[in-house]
Formats: structure tokens, C-alpha cells, sequence
């Protein structure tokens, strides 16, 4: 299926699934009656998910090991990680900043004429699994199996690394190896084509089963905090698109830009970065990026540039503040950046990773906790601008990697890049 249609069917699903949400609320009023109607409908944006998550893995894996071990050395694969690493500091940094500096003047939660949850009310989120301690322990795996069987992505990332080194400096002895794990490289992408099929229906699910339970009204209560938001969102893509430009000039931005519209609405529909995962991988390579960066910066690029997610983290807390009427100072709004700037790098691998973010957070600066439960009901519809958000950004993340290692294609480059076997050592 062409880009272009999949992407017009995906759209139709998102109207179809509003339309149908929307009627399905009005026709079962009832909270309880409407959560297992949505159950039903979710059953097939869950199928499509599990489909996605079933292939991340071994996707990872195979398009990562082939592409360090295509750099051929560990000290490109530490530039290109270096690199990547600068990259994804600064633009969380950049995120974080924004966000705060936006939220300050849009103030979202000033004089909320909501009632404010009781300060005692528990958010059932678990912020304990954040401390920099568990973080690290849990960056390396116990076991390699075990993390692909948890798709664990930060955790494949770590031993695939290892793996493609060793491959590499095996030289002759691994290049049959290395040939079976392209093999199944290609495999997975293939098999990643027919799952993308499913998207347009998956997509009407997911939009049907949270408006049935949520209601339209939703949107119209916190009408404000979603405009000014996804507002600064825009503000950021647009950042985003500016630094692409200076990288790649207007030309070639364009261009990236129609490649990943299809993982973006993709990812903007099911609120999920990793369904956008495969598509993303495929097109940057499209554009011209070598599959030995585009297979290593962008599964990092996961783990460590949600620039979506950061945006949001400061938002959220300080609108929650704002809602209490708590101020905060400058002083204090420049820690709670730092803050963020470590415990989020946690992120990766955690559910609701950024409710739970921001309930650490919050504790933190003396906040009520339970001030989530302004946001919880609409963190749907928020996640969805986060996870799109996040595949733009890795992709112009990716594409600077790319350019400044000097491997960013040409035109002429593109239909031949990346097919020289590996080379052994007598060449």
C-alpha cells in the first residue's frame, strides 16, 4: 500500500472513530456500561499494538547488530554514539526549557474553575522506580532473552551494542552471521508491511474506545490546557523543522518531512511511538540515511530523545501548581529543569512514563500528587501529541547524526547506499 493512501485511510479512521465515540457515548450514558463497550472496541487497536510490539524486538536487534557491525570499528560506533548523545541533551534541554518558558506565559491552570481533587487522593502511580540507582541497574539486562521477551528497548540497545562489536571483530569468522541477522532484518521489515495494513482499523479503535468512555465533553472541559499545549507543541515542531533547515537546507527538509508524515500520524493516532517505530526506521533510510546510523541513533533516540514527553513534563507541573495557586519561583523552576533533565532519561521501558514522571516531580516541590487527576482524563489525547511529537524529533536527531559523520546520501547516492557486503580482512 502506498504511503500516500495508507496515510488518507489512517485520517478516515480518526473521523470514523470520533463519529462512532461519539455516538456510542451518547447512546451508553452509563460510566460502567460505556468502559465495557470501549473494551470491546479497544480490542482491536490492542491487537495491532501487540502486533507492533511483537516485531520491535527482533527488529531492533537485527537492524542494530547489522549496523555496527557495517561501521566495521568501536570508535565509530563510539563517535556515532557521542554524537547522538550531544544531540539528544541538548534538545531535551531545549524541550524542557521551552515548555516552561511557554507554560509561564499561556499560564493554562490560572484561575481554574475546576473543582481541585482532595490533596489525600492517591494517583496509583508508583515514582519509586525512578531513582538514578535502579535506573542504572536497570540499564543492562539480566538476561537478553528476557529483554526482548519485555521489549525492553534501552535494555536491547545495551547488548546489542556488545554483540554487532564482537560481530565486527570477529571479520571473516562473523560475516556469515552477519549476513543471517540481515537476512532477518529484511524479514521483520517485510513482516512489518503487513501489520502496517492494519493501522487505518486500529487506528478507528483507538479514537472510538477513548471517546466512548471519555465523551467529546472531555475536550471542551479542558479545552484550554489542550489548545495552549499542543500550541507549544507546534512551537516546538516548528524548532524542530528550523534545525533541520539549517542541517539539510529547505529542499531536504521537505522531503523528510513527506517521508515521516506517515509514522507521525501514525504515532499522533494510536498515541504510540513505538507503533511508528518500523515505518520510521524505513523511511529515514528512504531519505538517504545509512542503515548503519539510521538502525543505531534512532533505537537510542528512543530511550533517551523523548522530546515530546519533556515538553510535557514541565507543562504538566506547572499547570498542576498553577491550579493549586502554589507559585513557584525562578530558583525553583530551574531545578525542578535539572531535575527533570535526570529522571527522565528514566523514562524509557516505565508505564505511563510521564504521569509518572511527573508525580516524582511533583513531590518533589511540595505539590499535591494528586493534582494528576486534573490530567489524567485527557493524558490520552495528550500522549498522542507527546508520541508524535517524539518521532519528529528522532528523526531530525538521526538525520544530524548522519550529517555531521558525513553519511547523509545525496540523490545520486540513495539507490546504492548501504549494499557493499562486509568487507574481510584480506580486503
Amino acid at each position: 500500500m502506498s504511503g500516500n493512501r495508507l496515510t488518507t485511510l489512517i485520517f478516515i479512521g480518526m473521523v470514523l472513530g470520533i463519529g462512532v465515540g461519539y455516538a456510542c457515548s451518547i447512546m451508553w450514558p452509563d460510566p460502567q456500561t460505556a468502559k465495557e463497550i470501549s473494551g470491546y472496541i479497544a480490542l482491536i487497536s490492542d491487537v495491532f499494538l501487540r502486533l507492533i510490539k511483537m516485531i520491535i524486538a527482533p527488529l531492533v536487534f537485527s537492524t542494530l547488530v547489522v549496523g555496527i557491525a557495517h561501521m566495521g570499528d568501536t570508535a565509530s560506533v563510539g563517535r556515532v554514539g557521542a554524537k547522538a548523545l550531544i544531540w539528544f541533551l541538548g534538545a531535551s534541554f531545549c524541550s524542557l526549557a521551552l515548555g516552561l518558558i511557554l507554560v509561564n506565559i499561556m499560564q493554562p491552570g490560572h484561575n481554574l474553575n475546576l473543582p481541585l481533587p482532595d490533596t489525600g487522593a492517591g494517583t496509583g502511580l508508583k515514582t519509586a522506580s525512578l531513582s538514578l540507582k535502579d535506573f542504572v541497574t536497570h540499564l543492562v539486562p539480566k538476561s537478553a532473552v528476557e529483554a526482548m521477551a519485555h521489549n525492553e528497548i534501552l535494555q536491547i540497545v545495551v547488548f546489542s551494542i556488545f554483540f554487532g562489536v564482537a560481530l565486527a571483530a570477529l571479520g571473516e569468522k562473523g560475516k556469515l552471521l552477519a549476513q543471517g541477522i540481515e537476512g532477518l532484518a529484511d524479514v521483520m521489515l517485510k513482516v512489518t508491511g503487513y501489520v502496517m495494513l492494519f493501522a487505518p482499523v486500529a487506528v478507528f479503535a483507538a479514537i472510538a474506545a477513548t471517546i466512548t468512555t471519555q465523551g467529546i465533553g472531555v475536550l471542551v472541559t479542558y479545552g484550554k490546557f489542550l489548545v495552549e499545549f499542543y500550541l507549544s507543541l507546534s512551537v516546538l515542531w516548528c524548532l524542530l523543522i528550523v534545525a533541520g533547515f539549517l542541517l539539510v537546507g529547505s529542499g531536504s527538509i521537505a522531503r523528510l518531512l513527506g517521508l515521516i508524515r506517515e509514522p507521525f500520524i501514525l504515532a499522533f493516532s494510536t498515541a504510540s511511538s513505538e507503533a511508528a517505530y518500523p515505518k520510521t526506521l524505513n523511511n529515514l533510510e528512504q531519505f538517504g540515511v545509512p542503515n548503519r546510523i539510521t538502525s543505531f541513533v534512532l533505537p537510542m533516540g528512543y530511550s533517551f530523545n523523548l522530546d515530546g514527553s519533556m515538553m510535557y513534563c514541565t507543562f504538566a507541573v506547572m499547570f498542576i501548581a498553577q491550579a493549586y495557586g502554589i507559585p513557584l519561583t525562578w530558583g525553583q523552576q530551574l531545578t525542578m529543569l535539572g531535575l527533570l533533565m535526570v529522571t527522565s532519561k528514566g523514562m524509557a521501558g516505565v508505564p505511563r512514563a510521564s504521569l509518572v514522571v511527573i508525580s516524582a516531580t511533583l513531590s518533589q516541590f511540595n505539590i499535591p500528587e494528586a493534582g494528576l487527576l486534573l490530567i489524567i482524563g485527557i493524558d490520552q489525547f495528550l500522549d498522542m501529541g507527546r508520541s508524535a511529537t517524539n518521532v519528529l524529533g528522532n528523526s531530525v536527531a538521526t538525520v544530524a547524526v548522519a550529517k555531521w559523520e558525513g553519511q547523509l546520501a545525496t540523490t545520486d547516492q540513495r539507490l546504492d547506499r548501504d549494499v557493499t557486503p562486509l568487507p574481510s580482512p584480506a580486503e
